[in-house]
């Protein structure tokens, strides 16, 4: 029982505080928000050490690399992982939603009538190659402080400890100095999770006195379905994908340490927040440091399972609203490839990425874009068990990259040193 309270007691007590603030914010409703700025202080410090741990994470994971080839290999089986992954994703929303009707004509109108409620913000003329090009590279250092070019932070750093490596001898203090930085940010952030179970549970408490509130049926419906989808997705394939990299030692070791990432995307609705918890965590399983270190950050930003599933039902929710037949293989095959290009978009363009994902979605489909607001509705309900998904997404793809780049006992030569 010392063992189970001493490897668990972080986690119990996150548990707590989340299901503490729960219950406060169905038993005070809105009065729940005036907690909403304690939930903001660890926000807002998690964020601001993000920028700091991507770069340092990244450009030191290359830069001490004694193998130059072993980055190649590296990226390419991430980039591998992450096509598989989300392959798998997007075919698992198509045959969930397929036999269920996500809305009836019955809630149409009451749908439709939401229309006039959200109104597309975004203002900006720019044309797809200049916003991916923005979110690649800035045009000032000062842009590279802020986490709204997180892309172009892991740009920057891989070509940073790129250079620091080919830097040779003259460029060892320079790593020396990267490795120190390093372990001073994962010190901060030891010292900000000491208030983790304060903030989460009261940034929980807002959004369950908030969250909700006069949803239509249609939406509702869409809420729950997409919950036990994603339920069954987060234990069943993430534990496939255990398997497959490390055997029922890789499960166990995986079941044993996920639960601080799940309690952090669920309370922060943030995978970018999730960042150092579910390196740390992939480190615990046995991931070697240089892959935790450069896959996760990129994951966040690439690889997002729940989002694929996300954009699947938006557009199966478009289709029962209108009343579209869906039932030969091509439709099928168009709803996956919308799908894939529509969360492709969020990932690339991060600034205004949702808004065109969704646009792209009403017009692949052919649809009126009087639906954008309808599809941004279901971005929100559905938030909190996508951000699930896309986090430990991360986490299993660290350990399927962990088992191709360093053999089926990567997982034994970890946990034995």
């Amino acid at each position: 029982m010392k063992n189970f309270l001493k490897n668990y007691k972080s986690t119990i007590i996150l548990l707590v505080a989340i299901i503490v603030g729960a219950i406060v914010g169905i038993v005070f409703k809105e009065k729940a928000a005036i907690l909403s700025p304690l939930g903001d202080v660890f926000l807002n410090l998690m964020f601001i050490v993000i920028v700091p741990l991507i770069f340092l994470n990244i450009s030191t994971a290359i830069a001490k690399m004694s193998q130059p080839k072993r980055f190649g290999k590296i990226m390419i089986t991430i980039v591998g992982i992450f096509i598989v992954t989300s392959l798998i994703a997007v075919i698992v929303g198509i045959f969930t939603t397929i036999p269920i009707k996500l809305v009836s004509p019955d809630d149409g109108n009451q749908i439709k009538n939401s229309l006039e409620e959200v109104q597309d913000t975004s203002d900006e003329e720019l044309t797809m190659l200049e916003r991916v090009v923005g979110s690649l590279t800035v045009n000032d250092f000062s842009g590279l402080l802020s986490r709204n070019n997180i892309i172009a932070i892991i740009v920057f750093a891989i070509i940073f400890g790129a250079a620091t490596k080919m830097a040779g001898d003259k460029g060892k203090p320079v790593l020396n100095f990267l490795v120190s930085c390093n372990e001073v940010v994962m010190k901060i952030i030891k010292i900000i999770m000491y208030y983790a179970p304060i903030g989460l549970g009261c940034y929980f408490a807002s959004l369950v006195g908030t969250f909700g509130k006069e949803i239509a049926l249609g939406y509702l419906k869409t809420f729950i379905v997409y919950t036990v989808v994603a339920i069954l997705f987060y234990f069943i394939i993430y534990t496939i994908y255990a398997f497959i990299s490390g055997g029922k030692k890789g499960v166990k070791l995986f079941w044993k340490n996920i639960l601080p990432v799940t309690v952090t995307s669920l309370a922060t609705c943030s995978s970018a927040a999730s960042i150092p918890v579910n390196i740390d965590t992939s480190k615990k399983i046995g991931v070697k440091d240089d892959v935790a270190e450069i896959l996760v950050p990129l994951g966040t930003n690439f690889h997002k399972d729940g989002s694929i599933i996300g954009s699947v039902f938006k557009i199966m929710f478009l289709v029962c609203l209108f009343g579209t037949n869906v039932s030969s293989f091509g439709s099928i095959m168009q709803i996956l490839g919308v799908a894939l290009i529509a969360t492709l978009l969020v990932s690339a363009v991060p600034i205004g990425g949702g808004t065109i994902s969704e646009t792209l979605i009403i017009t692949m489909m052919g649809y009126p874009l009087a639906a954008l607001p309808i599809l941004t509705i279901i971005a929100t309900i559905i938030d909190p068990p996508a951000t699930l998904l896309n986090v430990v997404g991360d986490t299993s793809s660290s350990m399927l990259a962990s088992r191709i780049i360093d053999g089926q006992n990567w997982i034994n030569e970890k946990n034995e040193q």
